[in-house]
């Protein structure tokens, strides 16, 4: 039973991949708001391993479970998403001390622009405290295992990048120096 039948709630996100941090906290949000939109960031700052169609099948596949919980894929101002969608809260993770200062600055500014909006901070579950889209990418291409940190499908796809990388490593041209497709 949702604590706010009625209210809309984004979470916004790069997902770039959708960890087990991010499904936790879709999960948790799903069970306090009517409906939550899980809002993928086409174009960002942050140099994405995968492209916006590929995180958004990662995120369709990962909230399959959730009706209430719709993907969408965003761009500009998360103010005029949020707006077009009459959503009332926007759902943020804090894992640390660390991302505090950066969510609280950002809170302050969607304030400012979304008067009518709140952000609601939600901290992981135990197991996901330190599980971060940037630590799981990196570990993945250096061959680590991430297989607790990212559900199924998003390893395989993981591991078919690592693959295609490595691939494209052993190309002659690759090795030279020269570039190339």
């Amino acid at each position: 039973m949702n604590a706010n039948p009625g209210v809309t709630a984004v979470y916004p996100g790069t997902f770039d991949p959708m960890t087990l941090g991010h499904v936790d906290l879709v999960r948790r949000a799903s069970g306090l708001f009517g409906s939550v939109i899980v809002a993928v960031a086409a174009g960002h700052h942050k140099r994405s391993l995968f492209d916006l169609n590929e995180r958004l099948a990662m995120a369709q596949e990962a909230c399959a479970a959730w009706p209430q919980v719709r993907v969408m894929p965003f761009e500009g101002l998360l103010r005029d998403f949020v707006v077009a969608q009459g959503a009332r809260v926007v759902v943020r993770g804090l894992r640390a001390v660390s991302d505090f200062e950066y969510e609280f600055q950002m809170a302050g500014m969607n304030r400012q622009l979304m008067p009518d909006v709140e952000t609601l901070f939600l901290t992981p579950s135990d197991a996901y405290q330190f599980v971060s889209g940037t630590f799981v990418r990196e570990i993945a291409m250096l061959g680590g295992d991430v297989s607790k940190f990212v559900a199924e499908p998003v390893l395989q796809r993981l591991q078919a990048k690592k693959l295609s990388r490595d691939q494209e490593g052993q190309r002659p041209d690759a090795q030279a120096g020269t570039g190339g497709p």
